[in-house]
């Protein structure tokens, strides 16, 4: 099908998604017209039956008498075709209306076959891929009962402390919201009702990758300028694509929290935005409202349900306390009938209504789940994941004739391949480096661990909250590293696999040193003291500071956390099969000092020289060169590229033309490759102070070595507009700068004026 037909189909289900999301439907109504006041507030009730199922039933006991009387609407935490049916067998069997469960799960990056964490994925700026992903990561997740999705996680992230970057697409909203519609359409498809799709939700609805301090669950405090410019376009883009559903955050907003705020929900989500889908909270945040110091667990559920939230996660604020707030006129009862047509909505788009067990077909996870076209799947997408960020001496890509000394903690090591958040995924069934390097080299491989994760004890326990992740050796460190020295030096070329283990990125993860670990570090230096080739393989859920192994005399490659293909997808690209073309989606400061640090920040009254020379009186820092360590945008090649020509067609523009920006590509170096062409834009001068450059294009190309290819991007007069201090978004008339390459730097400027 071509690409217009294809826009066509999402076009035509995107409109009668939304006219059915709009219109009160016939079977809705009805349940609505026979269902009593605890029944309404039953479905607004989200819970998890948690502690495992020994005796195996489908729930615990307290859970299945909600459900046979009627007071839950869905659940989470169960999978499985049997499991699901139980579920809904209860609700169906023993409930007087006898209304089906939503069935939801976080799928935040592949369901069993696992793919790179987000900010890995996103590095591909490859949106088919991404929504390929999807796609099949609904299927797995439809196979064994899951109709609901709890992704994407679309919050824009500018500050690595942050462990919660692992699961975004980064710094910047223009990619951000790519990537989003993307996601969306791949998880929903364009019929709901088909039992290989399942219904998105965007989240955390808002602002909260820009926590005070990187600091998990903390507050957030912006303009509504920088709002409506920087954070919330992701979250727009999601609701333009069509999502079914969205979660609130954890975080205040002007000094409200999200989830009982009513001009988020109401008056941005619903009334400016058309939103009409549903609206979750996240994990007990209503109740959590408490601790926020907005009163007790009536006051704050009263202000949820009233703010415009639908469905309460796990707490019960709204099963305990809403019907009283409804006798003391805190709440109306139109109010909550409003929430349950919304969440009875949901069921009927997802086809519940008509077929309660269409997500319980007992053949699916056999042939749906961990297929090797789905580990096939997940090996491109880790391999289109990587980022070059060095290549000494053009070190790589390595013969696989070479004898080999691959070293680190993480080089042998199952544990920490999926990444954070794959709850879904068995890190057993993921390939380790090693195993992927013995799969394809002819020469000799041996190995040595080097060094622990981490030596911090303390700190492995915490990570291990969520999962035996973090092994700590009882060999001393010395020995460790001793060991690794003797078998470096036998070998012709080092590869060290190092880094963070996976749930020192993630929620509830947030750190104040996002260095290596020390023994990492000391491991580093002694190895590049060998004088042989090294190649230091990153494995991170976040940029990291790494200003002095970038002085080492050696190659990285940064992998991310890859999923279940991580060592087949490593070896193949450090040995050339796949050329590296990821590029970062956020900042890499040079220290911690730096952060916040992104492509778009403003100049100032008084800017800093642009050769990064300290002067005084400027806004420098003292201490540290005022450049990034790796911009956005970056990313590293085995071959070279070379940008030239950029032509603009019109250097004048109207409000209602678009701009055709060409740029001649050529591949200069000795391999085939791709390259992802960035266009950058600056408003020269308006009425509230723009950014220097903001992303507003990207094209992914592939190019033979020697081949020159014209590259070609519209801008099109939406993307000169802006939210200006009265909240309107205009273009305004004046000039504007083009800047095209290979990162945010992009050296390549041309000039036009929209009158």
């Amino acid at each position: 099908m071509n690409l217009i037909a294809k826009n066509l189909k999402y076009l035509i289900f995107f409109i009668l998604f939304q006219a059915t999301a709009q219109t009160k439907i016939p079977e809705v109504e009805a349940l609505l017209s026979k269902m009593t006041l605890d029944e309404k507030i039953g479905q607004l009730n989200l819970l998890t039956p948690g502690g495992g199922i020994a005796t195996g039933s489908v729930v615990s006991e307290n859970v299945e008498a909600k459900i046979k009387a009627g007071q839950v609407g869905g659940l989470f935490g169960v999978s499985g075709p049997d499991k699901v049916r139980k579920a809904q067998e209860i609700a169906l069997n023993h409930s007087r209306l006898k209304i089906p469960l939503l069935i939801g799960s976080d799928i935040i990056h592949g369901y069993k076959t696992t793919f790179p964490i987000p900010l890995g994925t996103s590095s591909s700026w490859d949106m088919e891929l991404i929504k390929r992903m999807a796609q099949t990561a609904a299927k797995e997740a439809t196979a064994d009962g899951i109709n609901w999705n709890f992704s994407p996680m679309v919050d824009i992230s500018r500050d690595p402390r942050w462990g919660r970057i692992a699961e975004s697409a980064g710094e910047d909203p223009f990619l951000g919201s790519a990537i989003a519609k993307a996601m969306i359409e791949g998880y929903q498809g364009n019929d709901l009702t088909n039992s290989a799709t399942m219904m998105a939700c965007v989240k955390h609805l808002a602002l909260y990758g820009a926590v005070e301090a990187g600091k998990d669950y903390n507050s957030v405090d912006m303009s509504r300028t920088k709002m409506y410019n920087q954070y919330l376009p992701v979250y727009k883009a999601a609701v333009d694509a069509g999502v079914g559903t969205a979660m609130t955050s954890f975080n205040d907003i002007d000094g409200i929290p999200a989830s009982g705020n009513k001009w988020l929900i109401t008056d941005l989500l619903r009334k400016q935005w058309g939103f009409k889908g549903m609206v979750v909270s996240d994990y007990t945040s209503v109740n959590e409202m408490t601790a926020h110091g907005l009163g007790n667990l009536q006051d704050v559920s009263a202000l949820a349900i009233n703010a415009g939230l639908d469905m309460d996660m796990v707490g019960e604020g709204f099963l305990a306390t809403l019907k009283k707030s409804v006798e003391e006129g805190k709440v109306s009862e139109e109010q909550i009938t409003n929430a349950c047509r919304r969440v009875l909505t949901t069921k009927y788009q997802l086809g519940l209504l008509n077929d309660p067990y269409r997500y319980s077909d007992d053949e699916r996870p056999k042939k749906d789940i961990l297929t090797e076209e789905n580990k096939l799947l997940a090996r491109e997408a880790a391999k289109k994941s990587f980022v070059l960020l060095k290549n000494h001496q053009q070190t790589l890509p390595l013969k696989k004739s070479a004898k080999i000394a691959l070293i680190g903690p993480l080089a042998n090591n199952k544990n920490n391949m999926l990444g954070t958040w794959a709850p879904t995924g068995d890190p057993q069934l993921s390939i380790p480096v090693l195993d992927g390097f013995k799969n394809i080299a002819s020469g000799a491989i041996t190995y040595s661990k080097g060094a622990n994760i981490t030596d911090d004890k303390e700190l492995a326990t915490l990570a291990n909250v969520f999962g035996t992740r973090v092994e700590i050796d009882p060999s001393s460190p010395e020995t460790l590293l001793d060991e690794a020295l003797k078998t470096a030096k036998s070998a012709e070329v080092i590869v060290a696999v190092v880094g963070e283990a996976s749930e020192f990125s993630g929620e509830a993860a947030s750190r104040t040193d996002i260095s290596l670990p020390k023994s990492q570090k000391n491991l580093l230096r002694e190895l590049a003291k060998l004088g042989k080739p090294m190649v230091i393989v990153l494995m991170s859920g976040r940029p990291m500071t790494l200003e002095e192994e970038n002085e080492l005399p050696a190659s990285i490659l940064q992998v991310w956390h890859s999923g279940i293909e991580a060592g087949n997808a490593v070896a193949e690209v450090i040995y050339g099969d796949y050329n590296p073309s990821g590029k970062l989606t956020a900042t890499w400061p040079r220290n911690v000092g730096q952060i916040p640090i992104y492509h778009s920040t403003k100049f100032t009254g008084r800017p800093a020289p642009k050769e990064n020379n300290y002067q005084k009186f400027k806004s420098n820092y003292l201490d540290v060169d005022n450049s990034p360590l790796f911009p956005f945008g970056y990313g590293l090649s085995y071959t070279s590229f070379e940008y030239k020509n950029l032509h603009l067609h019109k250097t004048k523009i109207k409000s209602d033309e678009s701009v055709e920006v060409s740029v001649d590509v050529s591949n200069t170096g000795e391999f085939d490759g791709e390259e992802t062409v960035q266009l950058y834009l600056r408003d020269v001068v308006r009425t509230i102070t723009p950014p220097k450059r903001q992303l507003k294009g990207f094209k992914k190309v592939y190019l033979k070595k020697g081949e020159t290819r014209t590259v070609q991007i519209t801008l099109h007069t939406d993307d000169l507009k802006f939210y200006n201090s009265e909240l309107q978004h205009v273009a305004e008339p004046g000039d504007f700068e083009v800047f095209v390459g290979t990162d945010s730097n992009a050296s390549l400027k041309a000039e036009f004026e929209l009158e």
